[in-house]
């Protein structure tokens, strides 16, 4: 649903959760004739609907804000240099999209490699655009731990979108081109 210039979207677990509570909803009117039920219970799947929607919307329209902020200070770094010394740096990558998880509710984490390494990039509302597994992205985030206090450093995106730009990921894939 695009609301000014964000577009909300309801996570797939979101959906799911309304479509079991308005089939418990039925079920029990259907059981038991009270309208009551349906007087509390419409509003109630509403707003299961109403509150996941707005909290993306609030998210995605916050990390719109802070975009233009990273895109100025970011420093582009190869993902090998990404360290624990690097804790709270505002970095700008790029990479291959090697996997990709949790789209399905919301908050998808991603594992970006380059030539050096890879690196987890996580992100905490929907990007703007669909970013898929294959994808060359540009990713402008903060360097934080994968926990809250420990694990290896990770990257939390701002930004994550996909380049107009192909990687080679086999040698074999020069040798074909240049004979």
């Amino acid at each position: 649903m695009k609301i000014g210039e964000v577009n909300a979207k309801i996570s797939i677990l979101a959906v799911v959760v309304v479509g079991i509570f308005a089939i418990f909803l039925l079920y029990t009117y259907l059981l038991t004739g009270e309208s009551t039920l349906l007087f509390w219970g419409i509003p109630m799947l509403v707003l299961l609907i109403v509150i996941p929607l707005a909290l993306n919307y609030m998210s995605q329209s916050e990390y719109a804000a802070l975009e233009p902020m990273y895109r100025e200070k970011a420093r582009p770094v190869r993902i090998k240099m990404i360290n624990p010394a690097m804790l709270g740096e505002i970095v700008r990558i790029e990479g291959v999209v090697e996997r990709v998880y949790f789209q399905f509710i919301n908050r998808p984490q991603y594992l970006v490699a380059d030539r050096s390494g890879e690196i987890s990039v996580k992100m905490f509302t929907t990007p703007r655009e669909k970013v898929k597994e294959g994808d060359v992205v540009e990713v402008f985030g903060q360097v934080m731990k994968r926990y809250a206090i420990a694990g290896d450093p990770v990257v939390n995106a701002v930004s994550i979108s996909p380049v107009d730009k192909t990687v080679s990921t086999r040698p074999s894939e020069k040798k074909d081109r240049q004979s």
